[in-house]
């Protein structure tokens, strides 16, 4: 789309806010006018030799199109998938361990829970860290901060001298029951500092304090083996935004927690494991934030990318959040597989594969989609670089799905006889069967397996998918979306304006947030309310501090207690919203009762005659956002110009291809009616709207889709 002169005189004035996100297969960008709240959209392949050359070369593409001076940009907002990448393909730091006597092995031994009862063979996650690299200190802090066993400086020293002479660049620092006390882990920090000055240190009573060593050295010892990459990562980012904001280089540089919150760059590098799922959460408020503006507060989140997709539950306009996840896993689905980390995080479970990832027989002669991903290089075969082998992209090309001349608005040809090719030879011949019929199985699976891990994620959470609507958001979520919705049963799909570039639209969104988290193991009657109070009111000024280094004024923001609560004797706990009234201890029974309300919810009675313990506190500070609507620049409705045309699509139910209309989405105006089937083209991705659907167009341009 061409910008006239008079528009890019008219943007030379302008502040902007970036916000961009690093993908597997894909880098996008989105430009915010802040005082218009027009909104510029970018997608450029991503650079895996060095991720944030594609930042920098897309927003200097962007510039050139839009005329914008980049001096302009005073305000970056950050998405990366360098930790999820550093720990899955074990590129981190060599790190040491520094922990208590006996505890050297906790690392390896782990919960001594088998992820698979019935495999034989089974193989469990490798610890970041190596035995060698794991060093003891004789000290102890009982479980109430009291020592037990004094601190042994020499043991420090020594095993100072063993880190540098194997070369480690970084040590996490595990003590028992150092998030009652952190005493000795400090004390070990300094003489470490004094020792190696360049080291980069983690503590686990600064990263983790929480109970289950497992659980807790595990995120410190994550932490320290990304720390000096991520470090480096976001000092050549801002080295690189330093003539943005004026010619004093006054960029403010932001990045998206795991949580979907807002945090700076300083806080970002010292606990990077808080950002390993940073780009999918700024997706899950995107989704979030148009489901708002298209009036449905309670949505199934669903972000399909070029790697993997995922999903995420979204009750009353907020999604669900957790303090628990899973890094790097053996095999995907299995829970146990990965490195467990405590840390606050989107609640998302991946249910399938990507647009990448690659299509294979296995050894049985079964097709199976994935895991593995060809990437954006080689990328799939129909992006003629290289690439050999079938993916998804090249079956959704087969089937009628893509423009092979519209790909990121015609930038990029994609080529349909490579992509016939490469299913012919490695999926069609050997299996017997057509070319269509191997692209059509392709897309299927993909479907039914992101369908039925979907089912089972919203059955455990105790509810029917039918009382969702489905927002699809990433390059391939709307292709695949109308499918999805069919099979679960849903009567709504929602596509968002911009949606293949969501995530990167969700970072202008995203709420400034700290979630920060503390275990106190106490019966209610043998409560100290002061020591309490006391844990909640460092926790209040940390969380300040952190909000107001992104901005935010300090009548803005607004704190969320919570308790995770068990009867005694049970292993796991749940959360609560802990009531202010009772922090002076007056009012222990309000506690009690919305304890007891939550497990009775839950669990349908509640064990008689069993004292109540909490276990750990929680608090979440958050500031409202600023953008409350996000217009996107491209669309210009002329219902004259909406249709582009015709082209043969396939479609399972009717197995078979069908003739549809293909619209111009750009050019669809606010209260638009269309019937289904229909294809409606924007330059980040296309909606799939199957036959007995109905789509409109919202004041906020969102394609609602209903099914019949």
């Amino acid at each position: 789309m061409s910008i006239n002169t008079k528009d890019k005189e008219a943007r030379k004035e302008k502040k902007w806010m970036v916000g961009s996100d690093i993908g597997g297969t894909f880098t996008d960008l989105t430009m915010l006018d802040k005082d218009q709240g027009t909104v510029l959209t970018g997608k450029i392949l991503t650079t895996p030799d060095d991720p944030s050359r594609a930042i920098f070369e897309g927003l200097e593409k962007m510039a050139e199109q839009y005329g914008i001076s980049l001096a302009d940009v005073d305000a970056f907002i950050h998405g990366t998938t360098l930790v999820a990448n550093t720990l899955i393909e074990r590129k981190g730091v060599k790190t040491g361990l520094l922990t208590t006597e006996g505890y050297r092995d906790v690392i390896e031994i782990g919960n001594e829970m088998r992820f698979d009862i019935f495999d034989l063979f089974l193989k469990k996650a490798e610890p970041l860290v190596p035995r060698y690299l794991r060093r003891e200190v004789r000290e102890r802090m009982d479980s109430y901060g009291q020592v037990l066993l004094p601190f042994q400086e020499d043991d420090v020293r020594e095993a100072a001298r063993h880190f540098i002479e194997a070369g480690v660049t970084s040590v996490a620092i595990a003590f028992f029951n150092s998030y009652r006390n952190p005493l000795h882990e400090q004390q070990a920090a300094k003489i470490l500092h004094e020792i190696m000055p360049d080291i980069t240190i983690s503590l686990s009573s600064d990263v983790a304090p929480e109970i289950r060593e497992f659980e807790r050295f595990s995120t410190t010892i994550a932490n320290a083996y990304v720390k000096p990459l991520v470090r480096n990562y976001i000092s050549k980012l801002e080295r690189g935004l330093s003539g943005y904001g004026g010619k004093e280089g006054e960029a403010s540089v932001n990045i998206v927690l795991s949580n979907g919150g807002l945090t700076d760059a300083e806080s970002a590098a010292e606990y990077p494991i808080r950002l390993i799922e940073s780009g999918p959460a700024a997706g899950v408020i995107a989704a979030a934030f148009h489901g708002q503006m298209a009036g449905e507060s309670n949505i199934i989140a669903f972000d399909m990318g070029g790697t993997t997709a995922k999903m995420c539950l979204v009750r009353d306009g907020s999604p669900t959040r957790v303090y628990e996840f899973e890094a790097s896993r053996l095999q995907r689905f299995k829970k146990g597989s990965g490195i467990p980390l405590r840390i606050p995080v989107v609640e998302m479970i991946e249910i399938g594969a990507g647009g990448g990832s690659i299509a294979h027989l296995d050894n049985m002669g079964m097709l199976k989609i994935g895991p593995e991903s060809a990437g954006s290089e080689p990328g799939p075969a129909c992006y003629g670089r290289g690439g050999q082998d079938p993916v998804v992209t090249d079956a959704d090309l087969v089937l009628g799905y893509l423009d092979p001349g519209y790909f990121l608005g015609g930038e990029m040809n994609l080529q349909l006889d490579a992509a016939r090719k490469a299913i012919e030879e490695k999926i069609a011949i050997p299996l017997g069967i057509g070319v269509i019929e191997a692209a059509a199985g392709i897309h299927e699976i993909v479907n039914n397996n992101m369908v039925s891990a979907a089912r089972i994620h919203i059955a455990e959470k105790g509810t029917d998918p039918r009382k969702f609507s489905l927002v699809a958001t990433g390059g391939a979520g709307p292709v695949h979306a109308y499918g999805i919705a069919r099979l679960l049963g849903l009567k709504r799909m929602i596509c968002p304006p911009a949606t293949g570039v969501a995530s990167a639209a969700g970072m202008l969104v995203a709420p400034p947030m700290v979630e920060l988290g503390r275990s106190y193991v106490s019966t209610l009657e043998d409560m100290d309310w002061s020591y309490l109070r006391s844990i909640f009111s460092e926790m209040r000024d940390k969380a300040l501090d952190g909000l107001l280094k992104v901005g935010v004024r300090e009548n803005e923001v607004q704190y969320r207690l919570q308790a995770e609560m068990r009867y005694a004797g049970q292993g796991y706990e749940i959360a609560i919203t802990f009531p202010e009234d009772t922090l002076t201890g007056e009012r222990a029974d309000l506690l009690q009762q919305s304890f007891v309300e939550a497990y009775e919810s839950a669990f349908g009675h509640c064990p008689q005659g069993v004292p109540l313990e909490v276990i750990s506190l929680r608090l979440r500070a958050e500031a409202p956002v600023q953008v409350t609507n996000l217009h996107f620049n491209r669309y210009e409705p002329d219902p004259e110009k909406a249709l582009k045309g015709k082209r043969k699509v396939y479609f399972p139910e009717l197995k078979d291809f069908t003739e549809v209309h293909v619209y111009d989405r750009y050019r669809l105006s606010p209260g638009t009616v269309l019937e289904g089937p229909a294809v409606i083209e924007e330059r980040e991705s296309t909606v799939i709207a199957g036959p007995s659907t109905q789509i409109r167009v919202d004041d906020h341009l969102n394609l609602l889709i209903d099914l019949h």
